[in-house]
């Protein structure tokens, strides 16, 4: 008869194996963390600032529309661009491949780093929303779907960077790549700035692309009146997500 601790399949077994990987990542990360935080946030709060001094005087519905962006843009740097980048990591010091050669499920290592930089997100987001809404001084709307919709972007933002990370083996083409997804994010993506101010070329493509849609989501959580058929931009992201899946699932599996 087989010892039930010898059985190497099964949920039991895929739930003690994502239980492994998230301490392994947690303590892989321990370093990383703190830094990560202060990183999202001056990157949140701190562009808040920074767009203030080149805004002057706004109305009161564009001080809104800013602090209602900021969420998204401190979502950029964790999933996008330090995910990829905790990555990079283990193939630059060769653990790369003895990650994958642990004994526990593939999938366990991605839904691990999933939910570790998902969670991560959410107390910088938050430090990053509340200071600049005290700098602008505006009323926010909370309302029950900013839960969902912060854990909705945050956790497609990281599948994405994961995704980009694996399916690209080099990784100085991956350090260039999260470099133009932070230039992009920052100065030419409509997340404080609204679409309609851009070319209709350019905000054709960010109808595609996930800032503007992250952006949206989040603003309509914690206003009224600022965003219209937040449906689409919520199915735009699910899309972005589970293509991320689909894309982290056939590298991972390809791998022998």
């Amino acid at each position: 008869m087989t010892s039930p601790a010898l059985v190497r399949s099964g949920p039991s077994y895929w739930i003690s194996s994502y239980r492994t990987m998230v301490r392994f990542e947690l303590t892989n990360l321990r370093t990383f963390l703190a830094m990560a935080l202060i990183i999202q946030v001056l990157t949140g709060a701190g562009m808040a600032y920074l767009y203030g001094f080149y805004m002057g005087d706004l109305p009161d519905v564009g001080r809104l529309f800013v602090v209602t962006g900021i969420p998204a843009l401190a979502l950029v740097p964790i999933g996008l661009v330090m995910v990829p980048g905790s990555i990079m990591m283990h193939k630059i010091r060769d653990t790369y491949d003895f990650v994958w050669s642990l004994p526990v499920p593939r999938m366990t290592s991605a839904a691990a780093t999933f939910t570790v930089f998902t969670a991560l997100a959410v107390p910088g987001t938050l430090i990053a929303l509340l200071i600049a809404d005290l700098y602008y001084e505006v009323d926010l709307l909370w309302s029950w779907s900013f839960i969902p919709a912060l854990l909705l972007t945050s956790l497609m933002a990281t599948s994405v960077g994961f995704a980009m990370a694996h399916a690209v083996p080099e990784p100085r083409f991956t350090n260039l790549l999260t470099n133009i997804i932070m230039f992009m994010a920052i100065l030419f993506a409509p997340i404080v700035v609204p679409i309609s101010q851009f070319p209709d070329w350019w905000a054709s493509v960010h109808q595609t692309l996930p800032f503007y849609h992250m952006a949206q989501v989040l603003r309509d959580s914690l206003s009224a009146g600022l965003v219209e058929s937040v449906a689409t931009s919520w199915a735009i992201l699910g899309a972005w997500t589970v293509g991320a899946w689909v894309v982290a699932g056939w590298v991972v599996g390809r791998r022998k």
